[in-house]
């Protein structure tokens, strides 16, 4: 009896013991000890942190973030049913304290993702995020900018421990590789992943993972994992350019919800705009020849004229400054080609000529400033494959600019743009009136209907604008313009509806029909210069309905390159010859009053895909997504 009492309370023991040891068991596999040279990388890791912290709390960069819930589908995996869209100004020597661009009153954008105040808006942004926590243990509660960092205050081997990976090329960086979690009763907040670190300098080029919360760090559902990404805008100066987060869904549950997100950054040395000539001292006047010191006075039509794009020059250089559009750059000559063969087709004589610029946000729309027509990024990543649909949207705005539906002349004052970057959305109005649009809708259609280029493809014209007419339903703040047009009526049918009578059905198993791309398929931005460029990543033909994600929010893998100083050498524009004729324009894109255009077009309309794309010269590394 004795000794079955006594092996019972041993096996008691033993259990209790057994119980205990797997209470206090690490969650974390031990690491192998860091070689001399792993340490040494580390060490110089921690303390190039600490720089670039430094660097990023002296800039002022614009923050875009763009948010899509999920809910799981059996077919498709998980499909965005709602959004949110933040723009914000922040200024990191303020303890992250953001700025939101405000909306215009126009438009009802609360439900979109816009608030009145800037805290308010960081603040709602951190809840939709899950991020709120971080205010308890200390850091900002601006959650979503931290995961610019992996710990601003003690990333370092005292608070860390770190376990060696590997070494591996991403892009044409050589990293070496570790995995990071907290040492233990550090409190919540802490980072826990693997990052990238590059051999040359020890930057800290990517990281991916999560944040522990103190209680239990098995314990996910405060935080959201997340891979954020850095490149070299500078020698030796690596900066956020992008976050990707996910929480997934894996029920077709309506219940069960998750999210897709992108942070991007850009705006770190916005620039004053340059011009060949200073307003005060200087006019352009077109079509004529001021060879002498008796040249003609400008009559009321040419001043008429020059008010109008004085006005547009005021207004593009404000949206330069704010952020907002980019620089002029190789991209901008491939879409006005399409303009270009537009105003060809249809033997069109214009006084000027007509740009397109890029827009850098995410938000579908479009808008002609003056004789400038604006696209989004967003639009124009979405409609890759068809050259043709941007063709359509170009048709549009150009109809505004024949019909004389130009931007309010006031904004030739320069008083009226003396305003905060953030007041941009709601103190410049360029949107057109229904009554304008509906007149620009019938001349687009003419436009259109004259153009070879265009006509063999309505079809695919009118697929996109399909798409975007059910995709507004379950996601209206990619769709809700902030500063131009949009391409949808109030009732949310597209203004060019003519071009989606009589389309196939948009059908997910047809693996034939990409009504719509994925964000971020054709173009990305330098975050130091503003400037846009197209990628150059391989197509792929969608494998599934899954593949074809249409308007969706998609991972980033970022092929990384060094900085790359532009040539000392490059060759300096010829001066000017003071006695010549100013110029205007080419043939195709612009003929004198009295003469239609008669250059051809090219071939086909300019393509934006990554064929097309020059040898980047800008001086800036630049990440473009693809396989690494």
């Amino acid at each position: 009896m004795r000794i079955e009492k006594l092996t019972t309370f041993c096996l008691f023991l033993a259990l209790a013991v057994t119980s205990a040891s797997a209470k206090k068991e690490q969650k974390y596999e031990e690491a192998a000890k860091l070689t001399p040279q792993q340490t040494a990388l580390i060490e110089k890791a921690v303390a190039r942190e600490k720089i670039t912290i430094k660097k990023i709390r002296e800039s002022t960069p614009v923050v875009e973030t763009y948010i899509q819930n999920l809910r799981g589908d059996i077919k498709l995996g998980q499909v965005p049913i709602s959004d949110t869209y933040f723009l914000s100004r922040v200024d990191f020597a303020k303890t992250f304290e953001g700025k939101v661009y405000d909306a215009r009153s126009e438009t009802n954008n609360k439900a979109h993702g816009f608030f009145k105040g800037s805290l308010e808006a960081m603040s709602g942004l951190t809840k939709a995020l899950h991020l709120d926590v971080f205010a308890a243990s200390g850091y900002d509660s601006n959650g979503f900018l931290q995961m610019m960092f992996l710990d601003p205050t003690s990333f370092d081997q005292q608070h860390y421990v770190f376990g060696f990976v590997g070494r591996k090329f991403v892009g044409d960086v050589r990293t070496w590789v570790f995995d990071v979690h907290p040492k233990p009763g550090l409190g919540s907040g802490r980072f826990y992943g693997r990052i990238w670190i590059e051999d040359r300098d020890g930057n800290v080029v990517r990281f991916k993972g999560s944040y522990t919360t103190g209680r239990n760090d098995e314990d996910r559902t405060l935080y959201f994992d997340f891979d954020s990404w850095r490149s070299e805008l500078q020698p030796g100066l690596w900066l956020p350019v992008a976050i990707f987060i996910q929480n997934t869904v894996q029920s077709e549950n309506e219940k069960s919800l998750g999210l897709n997100a992108q942070t991007h950054f850009w705006g770190y040395s916005l620039k004053l705009p340059t011009h060949d000539t200073d307003e005060n001292t200087s006019i352009r006047i077109d079509n004529a020849n001021d060879s002498s010191n008796d040249a003609p006075d400008i009559g009321p039509l040419q001043a008429s004229r020059n008010w109008v794009s004085q006005a547009e020059e005021n207004v593009l250089d404000r949206l330069v400054i704010a952020g907002l559009i980019a620089p002029s750059s190789e991209v901008d000559k491939n879409l006005e080609a399409l303009a270009n063969n537009l105003i060809y087709y249809n033997n069109l004589a214009l006084p000027d000529p007509i740009h397109v610029r890029i827009m850098l946000t995410m938000p579908v729309e479009a808008v002609a400033v003056g004789n400038t027509i604006l696209l989004s990024k967003g639009l124009v990543d979405t409609a890759p494959k068809y050259p043709f649909v941007l063709g359509a949207v170009v048709a549009y705005e150009l109809a505004h600019i024949v019909l004389g539906h130009h931007i309010d002349t006031k904004y030739a004052f320069n008083d009226r743009l003396l305003f905060p970057d953030t007041a941009t959305f709601s103190r410049i109005y360029m949107l057109h009136t229904d009554m304008d649009n509906k007149s620009a809708v019938k001349k687009a259609l003419e436009l259109i209907s004259k153009s070879d280029d265009l006509k063999p493809h309505l079809q695919d014209i009118g697929l996109y604008f399909a798409q975007m007419q059910q995709t507004n339903r379950a996601m209206p703040a990619l769709m809700t313009p902030r500063l131009g047009d949009s391409l949808l009526k109030p009732d949310g049918t597209p203004w060019l509806s003519e071009y989606t009578k009589g389309i196939p059905k948009l059908d997910m198993d047809n693996l034939d029909q990409q009504a719509a791309m994925p964000l971020g398929s054709v173009l990305k931005i330098d975050a130091w210069s503003d400037k846009v460029y197209n990628i150059k990543a391989l197509q792929f033909a969608p494998l599934s309905a899954r593949d074809k994600l249409p308007f969706q929010v998609t991972p980033i893998n970022y092929k990384l390159t060094r900085y790359v100083a532009p040539p000392d050498a490059a060759p300096a524009a010829p001066a000017p010859d003071q006695n010549a004729q100013p110029a205007t324009a080419t043939p195709a894109t612009n003929a004198p009053a009295t003469t239609p255009a008669t250059t051809p077009p090219a071939d086909k309309p300019a393509d934006t895909t990554p064929a097309t794309t020059p040898a980047n010269t800008s001086g800036q590394s630049q990440p473009a997504p693809g396989n690494n």
